[in-house]
């Protein structure tokens, strides 16, 4: 349970900034904060099972799926009303999005099925990477950080704005509040990181690493970055996909052969190096630097469209 405390930090401070610039908060902040305390409530139920319980399993799994796919579709339904109160451009698009709008227009009913499969995947990655200390907090923090760039960047380059004759244009709504968001987020991982990292004194649970998940899902969209996530989250692709890879091999090879074979000495990933002998501190700071890898590449593929659009 103790991602509660970021969850709380990043709230108080987001609110804190409004109430410093007395800026009203904007509808993309407010919806990536509904993703934020949404999804922590999902594993908060989670997580009081268990300690109530004392037991391992806290919500069954098709609980814990209806739960992600309510936040999930009601936060697909409040970013593709067409009422736009603040005249900006429409909070999520109906396109698909690398670093921007590409393809044809997508009908509703795909879009709020791309939405659920954002929140619901991403958010079930971080939980899955939620095994070590401190390993999804300094991830997260760089995820975040590379969000709150591209959100800085996208509000210098808006569309209508001044800089719009000077490269490529961003149509996104309320970019520069995104940002704060997210330098909140990774303000609070931080602050986190000082008590998560090895040994841990205090743990995400499923309240933080839900929650943290669903908020990556949401700035994806929100910033119309969705395929762009994939290579800034690159680390929780990878880790995703060995269980995935793990659990179709077995299943496999048990119906071929009828002895279930796996690739993996465990999943998820990370536990398969230390099954291997690596210490628990060097499985987390090497995924980190991972990490850090997928965020840079995936900034200087941000970057490069940009600077391409000039030529």
């Amino acid at each position: 349970m103790g991602g509660a405390a970021v969850v709380v930090s990043v709230v108080v401070g987001y609110t804190s900034a409004k109430l410093l610039t007395w800026d009203p908060p904007s509808r993309s902040a407010l919806l990536v904060l509904f993703l934020l305390v949404g999804m922590a409530g999902v594993g908060f139920l989670d997580d009081f099972i268990k300690v109530r319980k004392q037991r391992s399993l806290g919500l069954r799994s098709k609980a814990k799926l209806v739960g992600q796919t309510v936040v999930s579709l009601t936060f697909g339904f409040l970013a593709l009303r067409p009422v736009l109160r603040d005249g900006a451009a429409a909070a999520v698009s109906h396109r698909l999005s690398f670093v921007r709008d590409l393809g044809p227009v997508l009908p509703w009913v795909v879009v709020m099925a791309l939405i659920w499969f954002m929140v619901s995947g991403t958010s079930n990655a971080t939980n899955l990477i939620d095994g070590l200390d401190g390993l999804l907090t300094g991830s997260a923090v760089m995820v975040f950080a590379a969000y709150t760039i591209i959100g800085i960047w996208q509000n210098q380059h808006l569309c209508g704005s001044a800089s719009e004759a000077n490269g490529l244009c961003y149509q996104v709504a309320s970019p520069l509040d995104l940002a704060t968001i997210a330098a909140a987020l990774t303000g609070a991982c931080f602050g986190f990181l000082w008590w998560n990292a090895s040994p841990a004194k205090i743990i995400m649970g499923d309240t933080g690493s839900l929650a943290l998940g669903a908020a990556m899902a949401g700035l994806a969209l929100l910033t119309r970055t969705e395929l762009l996530l994939i290579v800034l989250g690159g680390l929780y692709v990878a880790v995703t996909g060995s269980v995935m890879l793990q659990v179709s091999w077995f299943k496999l090879t048990r119906r071929t052969t009828g002895v279930g074979k796996r690739i993996f000495r465990m999943t998820p990933l990370h536990h398969h190096f230390e099954l291997l002998g690596w210490e628990q501190v060097t499985v987390v700071i090497r995924f980190w630097i991972i990490a850090g890898v997928c965020v840079a590449a995936a900034l200087g593929i941000f970057y490069g469209d940009w600077v391409g659009s000039l030529g």
